[in-house]
This record gives C-alpha cells, sequence and structure tokens, in this order.
C-alpha cells in the first residue's frame, strides 16, 4: 500500500507529543544501525542509518517535543543533508505505524479511574510492550478489558487459573459456567479452592473467590451442564437476562473437557454466532491454547484435520490413533500443568479482546514440559473441505456427523 504524505503528516499531527516506548528504546550498533523495539524476537527491527539523522529522530522523540518541533531538531541537527520536513515526517509515520511510538500527551481514558490506572499501571506496560499498533493512549487496550464480556465453561484446574489471571488484568463481566462441587482429588490442581470449600459448589466457591480477589469486576455463574451444542448456543446467545443491553458475549473460553465431543460443539455454534473463542488444556507434559476466531484462519476443525494429515504415527490397518496415545479415565495433572494451560487460555483471551500481541486466530500453541526450548505449534490454512467452515458442502453419516 502507497501511503501519500498528506496521509503521513496527518498520522504524525494526531499526537501531541510522541514519544519512543520506554520499552521499546533504541540503541545504535556498533556500525552505526539503529536498533528499536527491544532484542525480543517479533518486536525489534534494525534500521539502516548511514548519514546519523534517524538516530537524531529518536533521540528527539523523547516525550517533550511537539511533531513540528521534532521535525525542526532533526533538520536543525543536520543542516548539510538538505533533508526535507517530509522524509522526517515519513521516518517518524512509519516508527508510529509499526507500534514503537506512544503520545506522552495522551490524558489516560476518562473511563479509568485513578483506582484503576495505579492498579493495573504494570500491566497497560506490558501491553504497550507488545503492542504493535498505533493507539491514541497506551491505555486504550486496557479499556477494551474493562469494557469486555467473557464466558468461561469450566471452572477447573485450567478454567479456575484462566479466571483467576483474566480477574486480576481487569477483565469487566466474567459469566462463570460449571455444574460440579469440589473433591479432594481436584485440589492438587484446582487453586481457587481449598479444604475448607470440600463439598461445596465449585461455582460457589470460584466466585467468592474471584471477588476476593477484584470487587471491580462483575462476576456472575450458573451451575449448569453442557450436553449439546443447544447448550452453548443457549448461554452465548441467551446474554438479555444477565446483561441489561443485552449484548452477546464477546469471547467463549472452553475449560470443560467432557463431554468428548464439547470441542467439536463450541466450534460449530461460535461459528454460527460469529462468536472469537478459545480453548486450553494438557496432556502429560504437554500443555497448549487454541485460539479461534470466525472468518480469521483456520477453524478448530481445520487445524484438526490438518494435524490429523500431518502426524505419521505408523498404525497398522484398522488400528485407532489412541493406540498411540492412550486415554485414561482421567487426566494426569498437578498444578503446573493446569496453572500453565489456564494461563495460556488467559493469554490467548487478551489477544482476542485486545489484540496484544498481534497474532492471528487460527492456531495451537503451547510448550513441552519435557523437553524446555520445544513449542507447540499447529497452523493451518482454512480449508475449502472442511465439514465445519468449508465452502463444500459436507457429507452427513449415518449417525448424523458431518465430515
Amino acid at each position: 500500500m502507497t501511503v501519500r504524505a498528506t496521509d503521513r503528516a496527518a498520522t504524525v499531527r494526531t499526537m501531541r507529543r510522541p514519544r519512543i516506548k520506554p520499552e521499546h528504546r533504541a540503541y545504535r550498533t556498533v556500525d552505526g544501525n539503529v536498533r528499536i523495539g527491544s532484542v525480543v524476537h517479533g518486536i525489534g527491527a534494525e534500521v539502516l542509518d548511514p548519514d546519523g539523522w534517524v538516530w537524531t529522530l529518536v533521540e528527539a522523540m523523547d516525550g517533550t517535543r511537539g511533531p513540528d518541533d521534532v521535525v525542526a531538531e532533526v533538520t536543525r541537527r543536520h543542516p548539510g543533508l538538505a533533508l526535507a520536513d517530509e522524509d522526517v515526517t515519513g521516518a517518524m509515520d512509519d516508527l508510529i505505524r509499526a507500534g514503537y511510538v506512544e503520545d506522552a500527551g495522551a490524558p489516560p481514558p476518562a473511563e479509568l479511574t485513578a483506582r484503576e490506572q495505579e492498579r493495573y499501571g504494570r500491566g497497560m506496560t506490558l501491553m504497550r510492550w507488545m503492542d504493535l499498533r498505533p493507539r491514541a493512549s497506551s491505555w486504550e487496550p486496557q479499556l477494551l478489558l474493562r469494557r469486555a464480556r467473557v464466558l468461561l465453561v469450566g471452572v477447573g484446574g485450567t478454567g479456575g487459573a484462566a479466571a483467576r489471571d483474566l480477574v486480576a488484568s481487569g477483565v469487566g463481566h466474567l459469566h462463570c459456567v460449571e455444574p460440579d462441587v469440589v473433591e479432594l482429588s481436584n485440589l492438587n490442581r484446582q487453586t481457587l479452592f481449598g479444604e475448607s470449600d470440600l463439598g461445596r459448589p465449585k461455582l460457589d466457591a470460584a466466585l467468592a473467590a474471584l471477588r476476593a480477589l477484584n470487587a471491580d469486576t462483575t462476576l456472575t455463574g450458573e451451575r449448569r451442564e453442557v450436553r449439546g451444542p443447544g447448550d452453548l448456543e443457549d448461554l452465548l446467545t441467551a446474554a438479555k437476562p444477565r446483561h441489561p443491553d443485552g449484548a452477546p458475549y464477546d469471547l467463549l473460553l472452553l475449560a470443560a473437557d467432557r463431554p468428548p465431543e464439547i470441542r467439536r460443539w463450541a466450534n460449530r455454534v461460535c461459528l454460527a454466532t460469529g462468536t472469537p473463542w478459545a480453548e486450553a488444556g494438557y496432556r502429560g507434559p504437554l500443555v497448549s491454547v487454541g485460539m479461534f476466531a470466525p472468518g480469521r484462519g483456520a477453524c478448530w476443525q481445520c487445524l484438526r484435520d490438518a494435524e490429523a494429515e500431518r502426524r505419521d504415527l505408523r498404525l497398522a490397518p484398522g488400528q485407532d490413533e489412541d493406540v498411540a496415545s492412550p486415554r485414561m479415565p482421567w487426566n494426569p495433572v498437578n498444578a503446573v500443568t493446569a496453572g500453565l494451560s489456564g494461563s495460556l487460555l488467559a493469554h490467548a483471551a487478551l489477544t482476542l479482546l485486545c489484540g496484544i500481541p498481534p497474532v492471528e486466530p487460527g492456531c495451537r500453541f503451547g510448550l513441552n514440559l519435557m523437553v524446555p526450548g520445544d513449542p507447540v505449534l499447529q497452523r493451518s490454512e482454512r480449508r475449502d473441505d472442511c465439514p465445519a467452515c468449508g465452502t463444500r458442502p459436507a457429507v452427513t453419516t449415518p449417525d448424523g456427523e458431518a465430515r
């Protein structure tokens, strides 16, 4: 895309006092180039600077000057280069569009109280670090989170950790769905609960713990078992009794592992309702999260089918794939694997709600605790023959399942 000089100038002048984000502070390399955005892969960049004026530019963008004064400072310090104002403005615009600049003169959004700014200040700086898009204020992502309405199905090990992290981070409204009671065998991993909660409905205990964590988050819930796609559809679309304006949820988080078909149901219901969603869990030492958004990348079924084709399990004819990774009556788990999966689920929620970090949905990622540095990463293109989201008609089997 070609950006006109007038458009560049307009973008630059929306900022009162442009400042390189503190987390993206630039430095000069031994060969005179400018590195900016920290040394984190996915954020940092290196800019060629043979004449030295780019370094002057990033130094001048320190939050004390307006855009015109920044341009004047750069041209004043490099009189022999015959720099045009448009050259400096264009470079400034490139830095802004790349996400390395904030407006030091922008006031925090009026919706965020001084107490909230103090409470979430460290989180704002982390999101500012990972954010690679221009914002009117670095507080905008926190405001998006504050306005968000999230439906969480399952408040056990994964779901409880996700709820804890989202509530601590400042999500505006969290509605929890959980039918079970607290049992002794839960306590090795479901850290929202304690021994005094044994025999108590998990929902009641979870809501009490979460309300004690952050009184500013609206927390609601219901004891309900999901027995089919109709239950999920009802939860997602029957929002009016819970929300006075009748607005739907912005996001579904699935942290339940039964019935076994529940992810397939969630995928189809979210496609039908246009709801972004994420699901997470653990399989022994493998911990991962999948994040999906209708119309953007692969759906859950696309990703699952692509992964099945990619794997070579070398099964004999007629063998079921479960022989390669047997399933047990319960999942081996401790507080670490459950907590990691829940935190990954909360991280995926922040990505889908705020766009930070800028990860495209339609993927699964995580880690293998057996081999540090061996990531779990699955990504696929959207498939035309996908029975859930594809453009080709699905074939229905005698048992009514779409293939």
